[in-house]
């Protein structure tokens, strides 16, 4: 079995040294890829096309076709079957028994390509197999302008190839034929589909978390970004780099005006992604905005944002919608990770500003502790994306109590606005009024002879850290889940 890789039309028309690298790269990433499933498989290629052969007797078809479809800048991949040339007849004869069956009420066209001498043309040799067809199945008739079914032939020296079914590829640029840019992942539905647009844009990526939510929600996102890599960006080395950024939002809560919490929250993450990114030779940051989405995603306040970046700030989404993100989401295998992934309650101001001003801005951030998001920076970890389901650590399993004892104390981690609004009522108990993002650096100060319960309103908050407590050794930490 042979396939024939055309690359997409943006590189068909590139200059020919830019062509040439480009068709290199697609090569070398096709090799790389195929490898894996058999060492014999051989990739060749030429300036316009890939010709890749697999042996025949291995079933290896399927899941060639399976790896090709998911590799960036293949236009389609055409499954054809090689021969030796023998004559017209025998071509007539093999391509009926190729396509007479799915010919059968429909019109058809034969193309035919030739290189080398031979006794017949292009033209007589469309002809012969054409009226084979014709006498062999139940087809319409011939259309020469537009067929319902095209039947390629390409004769080359000695052998033909009869072209078989086609099947669309990704599209886009090879992957590494462009710069390496940094995405910022949450797990959710927007930057994961921000991720795959670059990767089908040929540019390798590297994923930068800032986690929020503890170890299960980095659980999490680890999960989608190993998926997003395995499926279509293998070819290429990637990296998981995580920072743990609780610290950073204690300190803008702790310090920055109500109104502008979530436009500093973006501006403190893009200082740390530059930061970041310039030992990691990126070009780009990534981000998931999609215009007016929310707050933080007006016109003005993504320009505020952007001027804490020294690198280019790249927005694939900003013109979709959510209907749209999320059908790409479901196209690309990421829709039940995002579903599933659960919502962090991060700085959620009450009435935020949506026109912030720079100087304003500037000023509050100024009222912050610089340290605070140097230190974050500097505890960040690095992890092959080849190697992060291998170096997962789950967070531990939490008890879930819907009616506490007497001598357990509530704990409620919700921002302190979430519970003026709603005041947990519980005459019996102990209530201690620990915002998450303060849990970490107060839990050690508290009697370890108590029982604790963490309780937050959708319960994902405090299952979050309960067990990122639990996983630190704190046996005594449960969750309050009234519902359960």
């Amino acid at each position: 079995m042979k396939f024939l890789i055309r690359p997409a039309s943006e590189v068909a028309i590139k200059s020919k040294p830019v062509r040439r690298q480009q068709m290199r790269q697609l090569r070398q990433n096709v090799r790389k890829i195929l490898i894996r499933l058999d060492p014999d498989i051989a990739v060749e290629g030429s300036w316009d096309r890939i010709n890749v052969d697999v042996p025949d007797d291995r079933s290896l078809a399927g899941p060639v076709v399976d790896e090709l479809v998911r590799i960036p800048g293949i236009s389609t991949i055409q499954e054809v079957a090689a021969f030796p040339l023998v004559d017209m007849d025998d071509v007539a004869a093999k391509t009926v028994e190729a396509f007479a069956a799915e010919l059968a009420g429909k019109t058809f066209a034969v193309r035919a390509k030739r290189t080398g001498t031979h006794s017949f043309n292009s033209i007589e040799l469309e002809r012969h197999v054409g009226g084979a067809l014709l006498s062999a199945s139940e087809a319409r008739g011939v259309n020469l302008k537009a067929p319902e079914v095209e039947v390629r032939i390409e004769v080359q020296q000695e052998e033909f190839l009869v072209a078989r079914r086609r099947h669309r590829g990704m599209g886009g640029y090879p992957l590494g034929s462009i710069e390496s840019v940094m995405t910022l992942i949450s797990g959710g539905y927007d930057s994961s589909v921000a991720a795959y647009l670059m990767l089908r844009r040929g540019l390798r990526t590297h994923y930068l978390f800032f986690n929020l939510g503890g170890t299960a929600h980095e659980v999490g996102v680890r999960q989608v970004v190993h998926y997003l890599w395995q499926r279509y960006g293998s070819s290429h080395h990637a990296k998981f780099i995580s920072v743990p950024f609780d610290g950073v939002v204690a300190e803008i809560m702790r310090s920055v005006n109500n109104r502008h919490w979530g436009v500093v929250l973006k501006r403190e993450m893009l200082r740390a992604a530059s930061a970041i990114a310039d030992g990691q030779n990126t070009e780009g940051l990534v981000m998931g905005d999609a215009v007016a989405q929310v707050s933080s995603q007006t016109l003005t306040n993504l320009n505020v944002v952007d001027r804490a970046s020294e690198q280019v700030v790249l927005r694939p989404l900003i013109a979709m919608d959510k209907e749209q993100i999320i059908k790409v989401a479901r196209d690309i295998g990421t829709e039940s990770f995002a579903r599933t992934m659960p919502e962090y309650c991060g700085v959620i101001s009450q009435k935020p500003a949506t026109r912030a001003k720079l100087v304003r801005v500037e000023y509050c951030e100024s009222q912050m502790d610089p340290a605070v998001l140097q230190q974050a920076i500097e505890q960040r970890t690095e992890t092959s994306v080849a190697d992060l389901m291998d170096t997962l650590t789950t967070p531990e399993e939490v008890e879930l109590v819907p009616a506490p004892a007497v001598a357990d104390v509530i704990i409620d981690v919700r921002h302190p606005s979430e519970e003026e609004r709603a005041p947990l009522d519980l005459p019996s108990n102990e209530i201690l009024r620990i915002p998450f993002y303060e849990l970490n650096q107060q839990i050690g100060q508290l009697p370890k002879d108590r029982q604790y319960l963490l309780y937050c309103d959708r319960g994902s908050m405090s299952r979050m850290h309960a067990g990122h407590l639990k996983a630190e050794g704190y046996s005594n930490v449960k969750v309050y889940a009234p519902n359960a």
